[in-house]
């Protein structure tokens, strides 16, 4: 009989439930430190620890390569190297699983910010009655930058509030905006939320000038990767009351350490990386992974292919 192909998974706990494979593949798990040994002989990887630099850093060395790359993210970022793009290895990702929870939770954002839910919890801890008037949803203006699944979920979360929605996207077509737009939005924009994969071209593209196009009344929030976002401008821009408000799911270094200086931003709302994570979430991912799977054995056609040179599946 041949020999079963190898699936190489990098750990994270709790690990993938992968029992429909039984029999038809050799599983092997590693960790950051067992991966690089490992790698040579494995026919494909699933990145479950999506968090981990350690492919990004262990891809360059030698001997033969997966010839397909799962992770069971939205992003491929952490990832990518130069050795792994000029390859010929296929890397698939985790799209269609975040695109309703990230949705939910952005409109769960508007919706606390706009009637200033943060502080009504604030100050019943106090113990103080403080009437306030809050804001009307309905009515007002989204710019939302990132055209993908998730991008699009939103707009039609925030749409279902009453909210008036642009989407940027990298080319502008029918129903999104290209970059030319972007501060044009941004300024008309009530809402600014960041939904874009980070590429070189989205890399810290949320600065000190386009927080200064963005109207005193206007909030921004980042679910899509932590270095879309100069934080430092965004701290800035929050102090100085150049913005009403933000909140942040995603940090360009994460854990956020509790000395973080991004904890006591007036008006910021910290949230540690929990947008897309729905209870029963990892059990999405790993069907996912099977059927995906499935496919390749089968030699079918896989779906969610990464343009790696672009870092994101093309097509949206």
């Amino acid at each position: 009989m041949p020999a079963l192909p190898t699936l190489l998974v990098l750990d994270a706990d709790p690990p993938p439930r992968l029992g429909r494979l039984t029999g038809r593949v050799r599983i092997v798990h590693a960790d950051e430190t067992t991966l690089a040994g490992q790698l040579p002989y494995a026919d494909v990887l699933l990145v479950w620890d999506f968090a981990s630099p350690a492919v990004r850093a262990v891809w360059p060395g030698e001997g033969a390569r997966p010839r397909w790359v799962h992770t069971a993210s939205a992003g491929v970022d952490h990832l990518m190297c130069p050795e792994l793009a000029a390859s010929e290895t296929v890397v698939t990702n985790a799209r269609g699983v975040f695109d309703q929870p990230v949705a939910e939770y952005v409109a769960a954002l508007v919706l606390a910010m706009a009637k200033d839910i943060p502080r009504t919890v604030h100050l019943q801890g106090q113990h103080e009655w403080r009437h306030r008037e809050s804001q009307r949803v309905t009515g007002t203006k989204a710019c939302v930058v990132g055209s993908g699944p998730i991008g699009r979920a939103i707009a039609k979360y925030l749409k279902a509030l009453g909210v008036t929605t642009a989407i940027v996207g990298r080319t502008p077509r029918t129903g999104v905006h290209g970059p030319d737009d972007l501060n044009r939005l941004m300024a008309r924009a009530d809402w600014v939320i960041a939904a874009a994969p980070l590429t070189a071209d989205t890399h810290r593209m949320f600065d000190t000038r386009r927080f200064g196009v963005m109207q005193p009344s206007a909030r921004f929030v980042n679910v899509g990767r932590g270095p879309l976002v100069d934080e430092a401008a965004l701290a800035e821009a929050l102090s100085k009351r150049w913005i009403a408000g933000a909140a942040l799911d995603v940090f360009e270094h994460e854990p956020l350490t509790p000395d973080s200086p991004l904890w006591e931003v007036p008006g910021l709302i910290v949230s540690p990386h929990m947008s897309g994570d729905t209870v029963g979430w990892r059990d999405e991912l790993g069907a996912q992974f099977i059927e995906l799977y499935e496919r390749w054995e089968a030699g079918t056609t896989l779906t969610n292919v990464v343009d790696k040179q672009r870092g994101y599946v093309p097509g949206h």
